[in-house]
């Protein structure tokens, strides 16, 4: 059966708008945080997080996430203070080098958010979908920035505790609550053209739980949003491909080597019907782009009346 095309969209930022659904966009991860899941503090350094930055941007990123905190498993709270301390030079600097670049923040305090798209970032990006600091709906509401909404399920430090899910009960659970998320930014003012939806791949989801979700992604389009995939080096592709228990794996052991995984995992999801994809490899991720947006591009061309 033909995959089902993507909705399009104008996704309205701070300045300007990106077009989604006629191919898909890719945002590349900056974490400049010194206990990343991932790249392990590689960009805490300013330079070295610049460098990065405009390595991805030659590469072929459309966005660049920028984020001060981890929130990896059992990841405890940072000061927004400090989070600024880290984020704030690096967007001067990329900025600076490239005024025209879009950049989103990747924060849930609404006063770093407020900073940032002050200085240029075009995009919130709240992993907790506007839950974790009351003020932050009104915020970006005020700021008319770009907004993406992430399903998350508890806080870092909970999610070991977190009772399991059933196989049907992940995708109910996930619209249901993102559809809670949008109708609070709604009322607090936020224009619809400016949200992107998240599911939250591993946010809160054991790892087992995660491939119903990747699965049924394209169910998330009855919210009426674009969707933002998030599935880059995440410990459930590693767990599931390896044979290995998934309550034996941590994130630590998905680094570089699992970017072959990420790969495929993105290529699903973007035939899911994913707009964009958030990850730390960029170039595999335009690979990935390029090969599903050419099978959704037929599926239109076969279904198109002749």
């Amino acid at each position: 059966m033909p995959f089902s095309a993507r909705p399009r969209f104008d996704w309205r930022l701070r300045t300007r708008s990106l077009q989604l659904g006629r191919r898909t966009l890719v945002m590349g991860i900056l974490n400049v945080t010194p206990d990343s899941f991932s790249d392990g503090g590689r960009f805490s350094d300013p330079k070295a997080a610049l460098a990065q930055a405009l390595r991805m941007l030659d590469e072929g990123a459309d966005i660049l996430d920028l984020g001060g905190e981890s929130t990896r498993p059992d990841a405890q709270p940072i000061s927004p203070e400090v989070e600024q301390a880290r984020v704030l030079p690096v967007l001067h600097a990329l900025l600076t080098a490239r005024p025209d670049a879009i950049v989103s923040i990747d924060t849930y305090h609404a006063e770093t958010a407020r900073l940032a798209v002050e200085a240029g970032a075009e995009i919130v990006n709240d992993v907790s979908g506007h839950l974790w600091d009351a003020a932050m709906s009104e915020t970006c509401a005020a700021l008319g920035c770009g907004n993406v909404l992430m399903h998350t399920r508890g806080r870092p430090w909970e999610w070991r505790a977190l009772p399991a899910l059933a196989d049907e009960e992940v995708v109910p659970l996930v619209l249901g609550d993102l559809r809670s998320r949008v109708d609070a930014a709604l009322s607090a003012g936020i224009a619809r053209e400016s949200i992107v939806l998240d599911p939250g791949f591993g946010f809160g989801k054991r790892l087992e739980e995660n491939f119903p979700l990747l699965a049924s992604l394209d169910q998330l389009h009855s919210l009426g949003f674009p969707i933002l995939a998030g599935v880059s080096r995440k410990s459930f592709l590693r767990a599931n491909s390896s044979g290995a228990s998934p309550q034996t794996v941590s994130p630590s052991e998905v680094g570089m080597d699992a970017d072959h995984l990420t790969t495929a995992a993105n290529t699903a999801a973007i035939l899911a019907g994913a707009h964009i994809l958030r990850g730390h490899d960029v170039a595999s991720a335009r690979a990935a782009a390029g090969v599903a947006d050419r099978v959704l591009q037929a599926t239109e061309s076969i279904r198109r009346p002749h």
